[in-house]
Parts: C-alpha cells; structure tokens; sequence
C-alpha cells in the first residue's frame, strides 16, 4: 500500500488580496445596499446608481475589511477560523496591505463621488471610519459591548444604497439600518459562543469569554425578541404590506426559536445553527422587503 501526499496549492498573490475584503462578508452587506436602492423608488432605480454605487460601496467596504485584517494580523493569527489570512501568516507586508485598502478605498470614493453622488461617498466613507478605525482599533480589544457599539458601522448599507439613488435618507431608510443593528448581536454572538476557545486565544474580550456562555445566552435571546419587534416597524408606519409581515412572522419565529435553544439548552452545534440561520434570515428579510415593494397588497 502506498501513502499519496495531498499538496495544497499556494494561493496566488491576487486570491489573497481577494480575501482581504471577506467577500462572503461584503456580499451580504452589498445584498442590503441594493434592496436599499430598489426600495428607494417606486420605480427602477436605474442603472448608473445601481451599478456605479455597487461598486464604489463594495470597494470601499473591502478597504474597510483589508484594514480590519492588518490590524489584527497578530490576534487573526492566534486563531484557527483566521490563521490562515495572508496578513496573520505574514504573507502580506503592513505597507502592501495598506496600499492595497488605500487604492480600492480611493477607487470606492471616486466612483461614489463622481459617479453617484456626493452623499453617498461621505456617508460610505463615514461607514468606513466606524469600521476600520472605531470598531477595529478602540472598541473591539478593550470591551465586550463592541458589537453593540460598533455595530451601527455594519447596519448603514440600506442608507448607503438608499442615498446612492434618492440622494437623501428619510426615516424608512433608518428603519432598515436599525433591523441590521439589531440583528448583529445575536449574530455575531452565536459565532462566538461556539469560536469561545478562539477568542479566549485570541486575548479579545468577546462576550462569551467574559461573561461565561449563560449571560451570552440571554443577551442572544433578548436581542432576537428586540429584532423581532424593529421587523414589524417597515409593516407598522406602512412602509410594506402583508406580504412582508407574514414572511417577518414566519422567520421571527424560527429566528426565536434558535435563540431560546442557546439560552436554554446550549450546545456548540446549536450556536452554529443559529449563526448559519442568521445569515439566511437577513437575506430572507431583506428580499421579503424588495418583493412586498413591488408586489404590496
């Protein structure tokens, strides 16, 4: 019997700076901007503010991410989820990092400016400055509340996208900023109840690190009540119709049924179920919205 030696391919310099940005990451923010740009207007957005403020939000967010990564190159490297990023193996230099966020995050805001509108950059860039500065350097390594603090930089795509079409942000625009605000806990926890170990490595002060699993239980749980009752607000000022109340009802309920498990009857596998479902949730949500929009009765 002979033993066969499987080789990994080295990743090419270009799939690394692809990584950088956390595509899976940015799409969904994308997703949300767009669903912004649709519900904007009765009509068609059209096709140079959805087009041109796609690509100025999605550079301008994967600079955000490429900051995040070099700032925390040495904690990504204390982890097994991150370890393997170019810039936790070293693979990436600070200088090539920063050059990097820098050309796609000017490119970002040329795009925006030039081919959008004026408030959509600065507000894009904004969003930039909460993630990769206030989020990434002063609130995630000193407190375990930085989800909560911080998470307003992750919720603006809807305004973002909103902005790039109507250029202003009325009140319904906010409504969906605050859905995603809401929803980031007990997204972000569930992945760090079942990660715990990571971040204990990791020296960050996430929540279930600090607090045991128990307290970051119930914080999930009353978080999702919370995001539950914000779901129900585009329906309450007639924002949509009951096409997207009866979708916001059905994945409530499957959303709150995840968060009561890890309450009540934690297990790492139901934390990883909860964090998967959150995503497919948002998604849901989000695309409930666009559909009730032009399809409301």
């Amino acid at each position: 019997m002979t033993t066969q030696t499987i080789s990994h391919k080295p990743a090419t310099r270009a799939s690394q700076y692809w990584a950088l940005t956390k595509p899976r990451v940015t799409q969904l923010a994308v997703f949300c901007a767009v669903i912004g740009m649709f519900l904007s207007t009765d009509g068609f957005p059209g096709w140079r503010p959805l087009i041109a403020g796609t690509i100025g939000i999605w550079l301008l967010a994967g600079a955000a991410f490429a900051v995040n990564c070099l700032v925390e190159a040495e904690v990504d490297a204390r982890m097994a989820r991150t370890a393997r990023r170019a810039t936790a193996m070293g693979e990436l230099s600070r200088t090539q990092t920063l050059t990097f966020s820098g050309v796609i995050g000017g490119a970002g805001m040329w795009v925006l400016y030039t081919q959008v509108n004026p408030l959509t950059m600065w507000l894009t860039f904004v969003t930039f400055v909460g993630y990769a500065v206030i989020y990434t350097i002063l609130l995630k390594p000193y407190t375990p509340q930085n989800i909560v603090i911080g998470g307003l930089s992750g919720a603006m795509p809807p305004a973002l996208g909103w902005a790039a079409v109507a250029d202003h942000v009325p009140m319904e625009a906010w409504l969906l900023v605050l859905i995603i605000f809401m929803w980031t806990p007990p997204h972000f926890w569930a992945l760090a109840m079942y990660r715990r170990d990571d971040y204990k490595r990791s020296g960050l002060p996430m929540m279930p690190v600090t607090h045991g699993l128990k307290y970051t239980g119930l914080q999930v749980w009353l978080y999702t009540v919370a995001l539950a009752a914000t779901t129900l607000l585009p329906w309450a000022v007639h924002m949509s119709g009951l096409l997207y109340l009866g979708a916001a009802v059905v994945l409530n309920a499957v959303f709150l049924r995840h968060a009561w498990l890890i309450y009540k009857h934690y297990t790492d596998q139901i934390a990883r179920k909860a964090f998967a479902w959150s995503i497919v949730y948002l998604s849901l949500l989000f695309a409930a919205l666009l559909v009730d929009h032009y399809f409301k009765f």
